[in-house]
């Protein structure tokens, strides 16, 4: 059903006054909040109705169209082809083709070369015609953006294992690295958790330089304004600094010394990097939980003549399974999945709209947290961080050596608002090992990686394999919002050093219009609402320049119909105002966010209030198609289907408790 209300049927604007601080606001409306009381209880009910068998939730995770380009491709790779599948995700592709004749990388992007090349291939394989119009489109976008050549690092690398490209398009990263010691320059301990578990298995595919079996001879040589084997500039500097060039030139060095490695050199670096990756295989929740890593993990055991029933190989290829999501038409392949992280939001949302923490429709959701903490695995993350105990949770259902801040955040102000660490000493024990991980993993600049404390070894961004920027994994404003949130809550006051640190840290990092950078969410409206909320909850001053500043900007961002929206654009900076249109998870953020400091009669949260109500919402999601996360910033965007669930419910809902209540000031830290 759809829950609409037309916008002509609202309730008018209060009549605006001006309060103590001179802000512009509203005085409660009755009918308005009725209407918000009963979208709330109607969003809530649905919300519980989606909770999972053993307490939790988990939506779907959309990119975009390169990860089921990439399973069509690895099937056709290995010659185990599920031809019913591949129509679907075919059919998925197709569907989500850009205007502009290409593939995006988020719900009506620009065209996006690597995206492109890697959907078109994959079409072909599927069968598709090059000749009908959708192919035709697709390949006179690719060549009027200089064709297959201009791809990034990862497509180039897809299209050598299918002999379309020479392996000098490649930069050299031989598998040898991995025998490299830790102060070296480059060490595996240096990037972030995600390069670590796919390049470990992708040196070895690439050290291997095996042929795709490709059954169907298919090729793409038609993508191509200059033929591959004679086209002589496939290597670019990802970052334009000297540094680059640097790196360029040493390539250059490097690339004509492989062929002289030992062999018996050559073997030991595979055997330590299949080392590194059996023991982080993680059952049917994969390598790093991630499709890439899955994916090269697969090609390596391929490569180096594990049978299909091998059990390494059944596991990682299970684990890729799992990722799959299909419809009755169509199908698409996840790049992970993100229970913990739902399930943390999903508790905090319902919280919100009413529902006791200690209600027993949480106890699953609680058993089922407490025994997903990682206590026992000491994971990466211990390079950096030796003599700190693990007690963290990760992003998936299981990746127990790759814990995350964000998750272990999120889920713990989630267990201690719950009130159950009161009754229950495991709850108790629970947060204080969470704490204790979480301040050890605490970076020398006051702020929080996701993964790693620390990784900010940023010339890595400069070698020629880095051309997606996202080698690294140092500390965020939102990261360090969110953990800055969960202490305050927790007891943990400004006199803190650890917390004094963080507030120095994002004090430094406000930009100048007085936003926030949203490392992992559409972009400064999440890390604003971020900031403003551990702000609120740590004890800042409200009304603090550099606050008023935050709030201003926001204020300025607000649509004419009252929402708020952020385009994936925005990560660049020439483009950083770019909105195509308000949606609900991103005016929720907003008028959490001002909500948070205090301005919860203000018009702009009325008006925000009013954009949600009107929103369309089918059961506990509203509609909203576009991408509203990152995985790496301009590179690798997320559609968190769960986004327009429980956030848009999480800010109705509390602005219907803090219009009631007697003191206008939110008590928790998000």
């Amino acid at each position: 059903m759809d829950e609409r209300t037309p916008h002509s049927t609202l309730p008018p604007l209060g009549t605006p006054r001006s309060d103590e601080a001179g802000l512009a606001s509203t005085r409660p409306d009755p009918l308005l909040l009725s209407r918000v009381d009963r979208t709330v209880d109607n969003a809530a009910a649905a919300l519980f109705g989606l909770q999972a068998r053993e307490g939790e939730w988990c939506f779907e995770l959309e990119a975009d169209a390169t990860i089921p380009a990439e399973y069509i491709m690895l099937e056709h790779f290995l010659d185990e082809i599920d031809e019913p599948l591949e129509q679907e995700l075919a059919r998925y592709l197709r569907r989500i083709q850009g205007s502009h004749g290409g593939w995006p990388l988020f719900h009506e992007g620009d065209f996006n070369i690597s995206a492109s090349v890697k959907a078109y291939y994959a079409l072909k394989l599927a069968g598709d015609d090059i000749e009908a119009p959708h192919m035709r489109r697709a390949r006179e976008a690719i060549l009027a953006h200089g064709g297959a050549a201009r791809a990034n690092v990862f497509t180039r690398i897809a299209l050598a294992l299918f002999g379309e490209m020479p392996w000098r398009a490649v930069p050299v990263m031989p598998v040898e690295i991995m025998l490299l010691p830790k102060w070296f320059p480059f060490h595996l301990d240096k990037v972030a958790y995600w390069s670590r578990t796919v390049l470990a298995p992708m040196l070895v595919v690439m050290a291997k330089r095996p042929r795709a079996r490709n059954p169907k001879r298919v090729d793409v040589r038609e993508l191509f304004v200059t033929p591959p084997e004679r086209e002589r500039h496939y290597l670019v500097n990802p970052t334009g600094k000297w540094i680059g060039e640097a790196f360029l030139a040493l390539d250059r060095i490097l690339r004509p010394l492989e062929r002289f490695v030992p062999g018996p050199m050559r073997e030991r670096a595979i055997q330590r990097a299949i080392d590194f990756v059996v023991p982080r295989l993680n059952g049917d929740d994969g390598l790093g939980g991630i499709y890439p890593a899955m994916a090269y993990a697969v090609m390596a055991f391929d490569v180096l003549g594990y049978p299909k029933d091998h059990p390494h190989r059944v596991t990682a290829m299970s684990a890729i399974r799992k990722l799959l999501v299909k419809s009755p038409t169509e199908g698409y392949c996840q790049p992970c999945l993100s229970p913990i992280w739902d399930t943390g939001l999903a508790w905090h949302a319902l919280m919100e709209a009413g529902a006791d923490g200690k209600d027993p429709r949480f106890d699953k959701t609680v058993e089922w947290l407490l025994e997903r903490q990682i206590l026992d695995v000491r994971g990466d993350w211990i390079s950096r961080r030796p003599d700190v105990r693990p007690g963290g949770w990760a992003f998936q259902f299981r990746n127990a050596h790759y814990p995350d801040v964000d998750d272990t955040a999120v889920v713990g102000m989630a267990l201690a608002r719950s009130g159950r660490a009161a009754t229950d000493p495991r709850v108790q024990a629970s947060l204080d090992r969470a704490t204790e991980w979480l301040i050890g993993m605490q970076s020398k600049n006051g702020g929080w990686g996701a993964f790693d404390a620390d990784n900010t070894h940023y010339y890595l961004n400069h070698i020629p394999f880095a051309d997606h920027g996202a080698l690294l994994d140092p500390p965020t404003e939102d990261v360090t919002a969110r953990v800055l949130s969960y202490l305050a809550q927790i007891g943990y006051g400004r006199d803190h050093p650890c917390v004094a640190r963080a507030l120095d840290y994002l004090k430094r990092e406000q930009q100048p219009d007085g936003s926030w950078f949203g490392r992992w969410g559409t972009n400064y409206i999440y890390g604003t609402w971020s900031v403003l909320c551990a702000l609120n909850i740590v004890g800042e001053d409200m009304q603090a320049p550099y606050i008023r500043r935050a709030v201003a900007w926001l204020k300025s961002r607000q649509g004419e119909d009252g929402g708020w929206g952020e385009d994936g654009a925005s990560y660049w900076q020439e483009r950083r105002a770019e909105v195509k249109e308000s949606t609900p998870s991103q005016t929720a953020w907003a008028t959490l966010a001002l909500m948070a400091t205090g301005d919860v009669e203000d018009e702009a949260v009325r008006r925000g209030v009013d954009y949600i109500l009107t929103a369309p919402r089918e059961g506990a999601r509203w509609t909203e198609p576009w991408y509203t996360a990152v995985g790496f910033p301009r590179v690798f965007y997320l559609r968190y289907h769960g986004y327009a669930a429980y956030f848009p419910l999480w800010a109705l809902s509390r602005y219907g408790n803090l219009m009631r209540a007697n003191e206008r000031r939110v008590k928790w830290g998000m």
